[in-house]
């Protein structure tokens, strides 16, 4: 028997799961029984990891169906749209009664693949173990469509009355290929996920020593775009160096830009989040994050947290990373080229262009050409607003389930599809289940995981704030 089937068995034998939800009373928002819930939280997810989704293929189809299979018996309407086949999106839609625009809660079913001989535990198999289910999209992002998924039927069975739509979508090829996921549902079937609000990926739980420590709720993200650095030389003899030889001029532009710090740049979303978060820390981290724009100690500051958190770095200024270099073909051969990539996270406001000049004048080498890759489908967008009804209701639900903590709105580094929504003028906010750093550190990783009690807590607090601003007033 897999592991992760026996809390909803025990159920079962309890009789717990026998009985019909009774519908709500007037003037009475019910809220699910939390042993049940979280223990179908767990079967969802597990359910989810046993499919393997890795992007590409892809093959979200089956991750999508399995889905409509427990729609179907619940009795909720859903649909899968494909761009092409083995890629499907699931939508389904419960009704309110129209008063306020929708809520869209959404996740995505692929993943990224695996290297199986660094996994202690199959990747596929949703092992539980010491508390943590393992799997491949334990933490990216198949416990977020699992917890969206349970919190749509809970409000389905329990018969909340709703202002608004709740709308779920299990979206397919999110890791890299979104012309078949959300680019395909925002341009082909907008009428179908339409919103005022959207929950998805993209925020965290971060806890401490098993401590709640902040809610991060990402209201923005950095826009990923390549810079290409090529160089040009004189092929030849390697017995015979050359002083224009194409892989010393360009290995000296990456050590340059990979060495330079871009200006810091605060905006509403990064402002607020060092500065909530320093009412939490430790003395020494706090003064850090407080006196981030002090003129006396900026470049100080700036200079630890360069050193000691390369994450907070990252929010506080468009990124450089040098990640590919390619150059040559053997060792006695001087190559007549090279190129590099670097990973470039732009902040969403960032001029372009004119960071392209900064970077050409820094390498100041007419050997180097830098240049700008393709832009990709997601666009600069402004950050989801921290004043927000939405904000608020995270922020109260925080309050409630875990009053030791601050919420606190975060600049993502990444990339997630929220950045179509908000092209559509959709207020799409990030989140994630319970976690520590360790945790995080595993995702995209070997021995992805996510621990059983912060899954269902997660959904207590996902649960809690879809009835605030979605319910209808009680």
């Amino acid at each position: 028997m897999n592991l992760a089937s026996r809390p909803l068995l025990i159920l079962v034998a309890l009789g717990l799961l026998a009985s019909t939800p009774r519908p709500c009373a007037a003037g009475e928002v019910v809220f699910p029984d939390p042993v049940k819930a979280h223990a179908e939280v767990v079967e969802t997810l597990a359910r989810l990891i046993r499919i393997d989704t890795v992007n590409p293929p892809g093959n979200e189809t089956r991750a999508a169906e399995a889905l409509k299979s427990i729609l179907d018996a619940d009795g909720i309407p859903s649909e899968i749209l494909s761009l092409v086949p083995g890629r499907g999106n699931l939508v389904a839609r419960i009704k309110g009664n129209g008063s306020k625009k929708p809520l869209l809660l959404m996740g995505h079913t692929d993943v990224v693949g695996v290297e199986r001989g660094r996994w202690t535990v199959d990747p596929f198999g949703a092992e539980i173990k010491e508390g943590y289910i393992y799997g491949r999209g334990a933490g990216d992002d198949k416990s977020m469509v699992a917890v969206c998924f349970e919190v749509f039927r809970a409000l389905h069975r329990l018969k909340v009355p709703l202002d608004r739509d709740v709308i779920f979508l299990a979206e397919a090829a999110e890791e890299g290929t979104p012309h078949e996921g959300i680019d395909f549902m925002v341009a082909r079937h907008w009428e179908k996920i339409a919103c005022e609000f959207a929950l998805n990926e993209g925020g965290h739980i971060h806890t401490t020593n098993g401590v709640v420590q902040y809610v991060g709720v990402a209201t923005t993200e950095k826009v990923p775009r390549q810079v290409l650095l090529s160089a040009k030389g004189t092929s030849g003899h390697g017995s015979r160096p050359r002083l224009d030889n194409a892989v010393v001029h360009l290995c000296a532009a990456v050590a340059k830009l990979g060495e330079w710090q871009p200006p810091m740049r605060l905006n509403e979303t990064t402002r607020a989040f060092f500065q909530r978060l320093s009412t939490i820390t430790p003395p020494e981290e706090a003064f850090l994050l407080s006196h981030l724009e002090d003129p006396a100690v900026t470049e100080l500051v700036q200079s630890k947290i360069r050193a000691s958190n390369p994450g907070y770095n990252s929010m506080l200024r468009t990124s450089i990373s040098p990640n590919i270099i390619k150059a040559g073909f053997r060792f006695n051969v001087i190559p007549a080229d090279g190129l590099a990539t670097l990973d470039v996270r732009w902040l969403p406001d960032e001029n372009v262009e004119a960071f392209i000049e900064v970077l050409r004048k820094l390498v100041n080498d007419p050997a180097v050409e830098i240049t700008l890759a393709e832009p990709g489908s997601r666009k600069p967008t402004p950050p989801s607003s921290i004043t927000s009804e939405m904000f608020a209701a995270l922020e109260a639900s925080q309050r409630k389930l875990f009053p030791g903590a601050v919420t606190v709105p975060t600049l993502l580094t990444g990339a997630t599809d929220s950045a179509q929504l908000r092209e559509r003028g959709v207020q799409a906010y990030g989140l994630g289940s319970l976690g520590s750093e360790e945790d995080g550190a595993r995702i995209h990783g070997n021995d992805e995981r996510v621990t059983v009690d912060g899954v269902g807590r997660f959904f207590d607090f996902l649960y809690d704030t879809v009835v605030r601003i979605a319910a209808s007033p009680q």
